[in-house]
């Protein structure tokens, strides 16, 4: 079930807020919410079945052993049994490392290992569940976290399974570590005016996923149908800036949606995106994009490996460890891998060579050249064939005597330039810094009237179109 999907919000989203602020006569609140988490958990469980019914076998069995191992593990290092703790530790890293690693990558290694050694090792890869990369990194998070004593262990198990299956973050994230929402867990703010402010950030998630993203990605997936080293240079340019702005408004939207829904229960998450296309540089975009997952490998990859702090080969080597972990996180592909180390040799570029240079690069011409970079990237990104990466590369930059401009361009630009300038320009936050309504009755008007006009319009066109893909959730 996807959030932009009729079914889920005209059932499963009515039922499940009717249930979760049913009136019931509670003599403490801390009862309140612990029967709000029931039904989070509950409805959460179902959610994820309408899709994957198999794997909720398996996220439960997750759940439960985490558990009882975080309960062990921070016991263990109360009664000062350090070796014991660091053994739990291990074993439930490894545990969940594994899950991940079998459903996600055994497929790639038996496939090339078949490809190098000319072997005939049977590929017996089930199909991905959805979200494993996503809570399996909370998971992490959380037995990390008691480990090194910076939270202490939950005991209690529907508060813990809670955490896990969220189903506002359950699919896509954003990441929410465990530490961020600990106290929220057992004790939150839960009022009108939250309620009503996730209704607006929900509307405005759902406007972007489906009156942009898909529009957007409907233009580059028709491209990707043709023979695409016969297109023109500008075809295949404006082709991968349809995919920038579908991946964008795609994944924030999502990520609007959840922290939406997140406040709509009583629960604040981290913000996942900060205009990234508006950055100045490659550092400064990764600040701004899938600032959840960047955190978290900052927090439990980077700075544990000594981060910046052992010398600059060793800080150049924590940088490509981090960037390849992070390419293969999105996926058992060499186009993944590819595209991580793109972005490591980029970073480590800006850091050691280009630091200075770049600051007295005018901030326009910044802001165009970072984009373009990432552009280059996506190709990486959207292109599974790691050869038709290159081959959609080899388009853009002309080198198979494409046209600068053709017939298919003009009609692109003709038929999509406005809707499409639109896009770019809310996605670098132009409309951020149009100035504000000072009158506070006319404001609430205005936006009233504006968010009811986006959700009418998502809803039209999730009734009139069949294409409404989300692309994290293969991640």
């Amino acid at each position: 079930m996807v959030f932009s999907s009729t079914a889920f919000l005209f059932a499963f989203l009515p039922v499940t807020l009717a249930l979760y602020f049913l009136p019931v006569s509670f003599k403490n609140k801390k009862r309140e919410i612990g029967k709000k988490n029931l039904v989070l958990l509950v409805t959460s469980l179902v959610f994820y079945a309408w899709g994957e019914p198999v794997y909720v076998l398996l996220m439960l069995i997750s759940i439960f052993f985490n558990y009882v191992t975080g309960i062990d593990i921070y016991a263990s290092k109360k009664k000062g049994r350090n070796k014991t703790a660091a053994f739990l530790f291990a074993v439930s890293v490894a545990f969940n490392l594994f899950l991940l690693g079998y459903f996600k990558y055994s497929g790639f290694v038996v496939d090339n290992i078949n490809s190098i050694f000319g072997t005939d090792i049977v590929n017996r890869q089930l199909p991905l569940p959805v979200g494993i990369s996503f809570y399996t990194f909370q998971i992490l998070s959380y037995i990390i976290d008691v480990y090194k004593g910076k939270v202490k262990a939950q005991k209690k198990l529907i508060p813990f399974a809670s955490y896990i299956t969220m189903f506002p973050q359950l699919i896509a994230g954003p990441i929410v570590q465990y530490s961020d929402i600990e106290k929220q867990l057992s004790d939150r703010r839960i009022n009108k005016e939250l309620f009503c402010e996730g209704v607006l950030i929900f509307i405005r998630g759902l406007g972007k996923k489906v009156i942009f993203a898909n529009p957007a990605g409907k233009i580059y997936t028709d491209l990707l149908l043709t023979d695409i080293s016969t297109q023109s240079m500008t075809t295949a340019w404006f082709g991968i800036l349809c995919y920038s702005l579908q991946i964008y408004f795609d994944f924030s939207g999502y990520s609007d949606m959840a922290i939406g829904l997140g406040k709509m229960l009583g629960f604040e998450f981290v913000r996942n995106f900060n205009f990234p296309y508006s950055a100045t540089s490659i550092t400064d975009f990764w600040r701004r994009w899938h600032i959840s997952l960047s955190s978290w490998f900052r927090d439990y990859v980077y700075i544990p490996l000594g981060g910046n702090r052992k010398g600059k080969f060793r800080n150049i080597l924590n940088i490509l460890v981090v960037w390849s972990l992070t390419g293969m996180w999105h996926g058992a592909s060499w186009n993944f891998i590819a595209w991580g180390a793109f972005y490591g040799v980029l970073l480590i570029a800006e850091k050691f060579v280009l630091g200075s240079l770049i600051e007295k690069i005018p901030t326009a011409v910044r802001r165009v050249v970072t984009m373009v970079i990432v552009m280059v990237g996506w190709v990486f990104f959207s292109n599974i064939n790691i050869g038709d990466a290159f081959t959609y590369l080899g388009a853009m930059a002309g080198i198979n005597g494409n046209l600068l401009f053709d017939g298919k361009a003009a009609y692109l630009i003709a038929c999509y330039g406005f809707p499409t300038t639109v896009m770019c320009l809310s996605s670098a936050g132009f409309f951020n810094r149009l100035p504000k309504i000072k009158n506070k009755t006319a404001d609430i008007a205005v936006r009233g009237i504006f968010y009811a006009v986006v959700f009418i319009l998502s809803i039209a066109f999730l009734l009139s179109e069949t294409y409404n893909p989300f692309l994290y959730f293969r991640f």
